[in-house]
């Protein structure tokens, strides 16, 4: 139990017993040999009837753990529930390993316990860090540089691009193609060249089959820490604070700047060339045409604060019935 305990963030309760956990599992499915957890009032029922050995709460619901079921009593549960999963589950650990099908180019350096993947291609003086991971199928492009500990999934793209440490690029992520540049001539379009990179800082997790364009002259940032979904487009110039959000579906167009901390829901759409200042919050399927202050909550399209889009929406039901019943 110490162990969890230490795992969870909570200083040890000082009682030690001889049970052996074996892994994490929700309320209903776990058995006296899982820890479990509980964040929500809702499923307040769960908790009461669990057979968990352990069960990480709030002190709000402490004296609601049933007996025989030790309660790990934090500030933040699901917190300490992440940490907790990744004692019992932590990612498989780099085995500097190449496989035989891997095609590596002239002046590669590759770090220190490097894993690289069936049919992985890596570009002529591209950086592979130490402890790096590269999955199967994962093209890396020339003078790529990928820093330590990062770990890039299988049927991946990577060009024009510098990552930090600890990145993750989850399967199918297209990363440093050319952005969507182009001119209107007297025959028709002319393609604009892309000339800047990629940027991803340290700590950034990217979902799968996103992607992200690189700069026209400027780079492409996304700050450190930074959490972006599934399915998610970012366009050339785009430059991400730290710890930002982007929930799958969302396009971010060129040149757009997000401050530290904005969250952008799924399927909202942002215009180019606008700044949405620190920790704004950007609704679902919102259409965002001009800049959002620091702070501020947005929904809708054309996005609007909170209270006047649904005083809005409450004032057009209002009208509609008023027109039904005359």
């Amino acid at each position: 139990m110490t162990h969890i305990e230490e795992a969870a963030g909570v200083p040890s309760s000082g009682g030690k017993t001889d049970t052996l956990f074996e892994g994490v599992a929700p309320l209903q499915a776990a058995t006296s040999h899982h820890v479990s957890f509980l964040d929500n009032r809702r499923y307040l029922p769960l908790l009461k009837e669990t057979k968990a050995g352990a069960v990480i709460v709030s002190r709000a619901f402490a004296d609601d753990v049933p007996g025989g079921c030790r309660p790990i009593v934090c500030e933040d549960p699901y917190l300490s529930w992440s940490r907790v999963a990744r004692l019992f589950y932590p990612p498989s650990p780099p085995n500097d390993f190449r496989h035989k099908s891997a095609v590596i180019g002239q002046g590669v350096h590759l770090g220190k316990n490097v894993t690289i993947g069936p049919f992985c291609v890596i570009g002529d003086g591209a950086r592979i860090g130490d402890g790096c991971v590269i999955g199967s199928h994962t093209t890396i492009g020339d003078h790529v540089e990928i820093g330590r500990y990062s770990r890039i999934g299988s049927h991946c793209t990577v060009s024009h691009a510098l990552f930090g440490e600890g990145v993750i690029v989850y399967p199918g992520a297209r990363i440093g193609q050319d952005g969507f540049g182009f001119a209107v001539g007297p025959e028709g379009f002319e393609t604009i060249p892309q000339l800047g990179r990629v940027l991803l800082e340290d700590g950034v997790e990217i979902g799968a089959n996103t992607t992200i364009d690189r700069g026209s002259m400027r780079d492409t940032v996304i700050g450190a820490g930074s959490r972006i979904d599934n399915l998610v487009q970012i366009g050339h110039n785009v430059r991400l604070g730290r710890c930002c959000i982007v929930v799958a579906q969302a396009g971010i167009s060129g040149s757009t700047e997000l401050e530290d901390f904005v969250t952008v829901a799924a399927q909202a759409g942002l215009i180019g060339h606008i700044h949405i200042g620190r920790k704004a919050r950007i609704g679902a399927q919102c259409g965002v045409m001009s800049d959002v202050d620091a702070g501020a909550d947005v929904i809708g399209s054309p996005a609007m604060p909170f209270r006047e889009f649904f005083r809005n929406v409450a004032m057009l039901r209002k009208l509609t019935r008023k027109g039904r019943s005359g």
